[in-house]
C-alpha cells in the first residue's frame, strides 16, 4: 500500500504537473491529499494533478517517486484506473455510436435527440455509480454474454434496450417507495421507444426487463432477464480497487440517506446476494464472476474476517 507520484512533466497552465495516486484505495489517496494541503479540485477521477512546486513537499511527506509507466501499471493493477474511454467526453461519443447501431433503420433526426436525452439523464450530477460508466459497463457485459453464446430470449435487442433504460430514471430518494426508479424507467421506455419505431411486443419486453432489475431475480426460462441481471451485477466480481470504487460510488448516490439507514439497507442487500446460490444466472457469468463476487460480498459484510484471512 503506497502513495505514488511520477515526475513532473505534463505541461498546463504555465507549469508542469505530476500525478499523485494510491495503489490501494481512493480513501488513502484523499486522506494523504487533505493532510498535505492538496486542493480537492485537483482530483481527476483516479489521481490528483500536482504542480511541480508541490512535488518535493509531497515526496518529503511520504509519496513514493516512481516512473510514469510504473505509476500507471500499479494503478491499473489496483483496479482504480479510469481509462480514457471511461471518461465522459469519450463515453458520449462511443455511446452515440452504440445507439446508432442498435437502431439502424431509424432516422438520425429521431435517434439523435433521444440518445442525447438518455445520455443527459445518465450524466446527472447526483450520480456517482449509476452513471455513464455504469451504462457502458452493462452494455459491454451484455455483448460479452451474447458472444459467449448465452441465449437472449425472443427479443435480443430488447435486452440491450433495457440496458440503456434500466437506470435512466435514478433519484435514490429515500422518500420514494422501493422500485419506483425502475418503474419510472420502464414507463420512460414505453413512452420513448414507439418514437423510434420499435415494435410493440419488443417494447413490452424491454419494459418488463427494466422492472426486473429491481429484484434481479429472473425465472428459470427467462433468458433475456438472466443476461440483463448478470450484466448489471458484474460489478460485484471486480478486483478489490474497482470494488471499493463501486462501494464509494453507491454511498455517494445515497448521500441523502443517513449512515445508519444506509448501513442497514446495504447489509440487507449483501445478505440477500449471498443467500442466492448461485449469485449469477448464466453459466458464463457463474464461471467468470461467481467466486470473486462472493468473496467481495463476504469481505464487505465481514471486513475484519476478510483482513484476518489476508
Amino acid at each position: 500500500m503506497a502513495i505514488l507520484i511520477d515526475p513532473a512533466r505534463w505541461p498546463a497552465h504555465g507549469t508542469v504537473f505530476s500525478h499523485l495516486v494510491s495503489d490501494e484505495s481512493l480513501e488513502e489517496l484523499h486522506a494523504f491529499a487533505r493532510a498535505n494541503g492538496v486542493p480537492p479540485n485537483a482530483f481527476d477521477g483516479d489521481h490528483y494533478d500536482i504542480p511541480v512546486s508541490q512535488y518535493e513537499a509531497l515526496v518529503s511527506a511520504g509519496a513514493l517517486e516512481v516512473s510514469g509507466s510504473e505509476l500507471v501499471r500499479r494503478l491499473v493493477k489496483s483496479g482504480l484506473r479510469i481509462t480514457a474511454a471511461e471518461r465522459a467526453s469519450k463515453l458520449e461519443k462511443i455511446l452515440h455510436q452504440r445507439f446508432d447501431r442498435l437502431l439502424p433503420n431509424t432516422s438520425e433526426l429521431d435517434r439523435g435527440p433521444i440518445c442525447d436525452a438518455l445520455i443527459e439523464r445518465w450524466g446527472e450530477e447526483h450520480r456517482h455509480y449509476h452513471d455513464l460508466t455504469h451504462l457502458m459497463s452493462v452494455l459491454k457485459n451484455i455483448d460479452y454474454l451474447e458472444r459467449q453464446g448465452e441465449p437472449m430470449g425472443p427479443f435480443p435487442r430488447a435486452v440491450k434496450l433495457a440496458g440503456w433504460f434500466h437506470d435512466a430514471v435514478y433519484r435514490a430518494d429515500p422518500v420514494l417507495p422501493p422500485g419506483q426508479d425502475e418503474e419510472d424507467s420502464a414507463r420512460l421506455a414505453e413512452r420513448v421507444l414507439p418514437e423510434l419505431g420499435v415494435p410493440g411486443p419488443e417494447i413490452l419486453e424491454t419494459a418488463r426487463l427494466i422492472r426486473l432489475t429491481f429484484t434481479h431475480d429472473p425465472h428459470k426460462e427467462d433468458y433475456g432477464g438472466k443476461v440483463l441481471c448478470d450484466a448489471d451485477l458484474e460489478v460485484l466480481s471486480r478486483n478489490s480497487g474497482a470494488y471499493q470504487r463501486y462501494q464509494e460510488g453507491i454511498r455517494k448516490d445515497f448521500i441523502r440517506v443517513s449512515d445508519e439507514v444506509f448501513a442497514t439497507g446495504r447489509e440487507k442487500f449483501l445478505r440477500r446476494m449471498l443467500a442466492r446460490n448461485p449469485i449469477f444466472n448464466t453459466p458464463t457469468a457463474r464461471r467468470r464472476w461467481e467466486r470473486s463476487a462472493r468473496r467481495n460480498l463476504m469481505s464487505e459484510l465481514y471486513p475484519r474476517r476478510g483482513k484476518s484471512q489476508d
